[in-house]
C-alpha cells in the first residue's frame, strides 16, 4: 500500500483544493491584466495641445479632468468641485484645468446612437469657433441639460438647440460642423489618449500627470482630494 493510500484523505483534498484555487487566481489575474482598478494611481502623459482649458496658460500646475457629457457623476463634479477649484486655484493663477472628453457611456449602455460622441463633437465644434470661453459655457449648458444616461438625449437636433444659447456663435457654421462630423477624428484621438492611459471611469482627475485618488469610492471626489494633489504638485 502506498503512502498516499495510507495517509489522511483530507490532506489529499486540501492539496487538490489548493491547486484549484491557485489556477483560479492565475486566471483572474490574467483576465484583469491591463485593466487598472479605480484609484489605481495612474500616471499619464497627455498631449494637451489644442485641448480646451480654463486658467492662465502660464499656471504651473495642470489639472486634467476626463469626463463624458452623459456622465451624471461628472455633472456632480462640475457643480460641486469645479467652482471651488476655479476660485481657489484657477483664478489665483496656481493651476489651469483641462477638459478631456472621453465619450464612452453610450457605447457601454448599448444605445442605438452614440450621443456621448455626438456631444463631444459638438463641444469641439464650439471650441473651434469660440475657444476656451465658449467651450466652458457650452459645457455648463450640456451638463445642466443632461438627460438620463441610459437614453439618447444628446441628438444632433438637441445639441443645435442648446448651442443656440451661446451668444456670438455662428449657428449655421456650428450645424455644418456637427452634421459633417468635422471634429470626429479629434474626438477619436482624445478617446485613444484616455484608453492608452488606462482610465476606466469618469470623472478621472489628473494633476501634473498623476491620478488623484478618490475618497468616497469610484470617481467620487472631495475638494480635499484635488486640493491636496495640487498643493503637493506646487511644492
Amino acid at each position: 500500500m502506498s503512502r498516499l493510500q495510507s495517509g489522511n484523505p483530507n490532506r489529499t483534498f486540501l492539496v487538490i483544493g489548493t491547486l484549484v484555487a491557485a489556477v483560479l487566481i492565475a486566471l483572474a489575474v490574467f483576465a484583469i491584466q491591463g485593466k487598472p482598478a479605480s484609484g489605481a494611481g495612474l500616471s499619464a502623459t497627455f498631449d494637451l495641445t489644442g485641448q480646451p482649458f480654463i486658467g492662465q496658460d502660464s499656471a504651473p500646475v495642470s489639472v486634467v479632468v476626463v469626463e463624458d457629457f452623459k456622465c451624471p457623476v461628472c455633472k456632480s463634479f462640475e457643480e460641486t468641485i469645479a467652482p471651488e477649484l476655479k476660485t481657489r486655484y484657477v483664478d489665483t493663477g496656481k493651476a489651469k484645468v483641462y477638459s478631456l472628453v472621453w465619450p464612452f457611456l453610450a457605447q457601454t449602455r448599448g444605445l442605438a446612437t452614440d450621443d456621448s460622441k455626438l456631444a463631444a463633437q459638438a463641444g469641439r465644434c464650439v471650441y473651434d469657433q469660440g475657444g476656451n470661453d465658449a467651450f466652458a459655457s457650452f459645457k455648463s449648458i450640456l451638463f445642466r441639460a443632461q438627460g438620463d444616461e441610459n437614453t439618447v438625449w444628446a441628438t444632433r437636433t438637441r445639441l443645435k438647440d442648446l448651442a443656440g444659447n451661446l451668444e456670438g456663435l455662428d449657428q449655421g457654421r456650428f450645424a455644418e460642423c456637427l452634421d459633417s462630423d468635422a471634429t470626429a477624428a479629434r474626438v477619436d484621438a482624445d478617446e485613444a489618449q484616455v484608453n492608452k492611459a488606462g482610465v476606466n471611469h469618469t470623472p478621472t482627475v489628473f494633476v501634473n500627470g498623476k491620478e488623484v485618488m478618490s475618497s468616497g469610492g469610484q470617481s467620487t471626489y472631495a475638494m480635499a482630494d484635488v486640493s491636496a494633489a495640487i498643493d503637493a504638485a506646487s511644492k
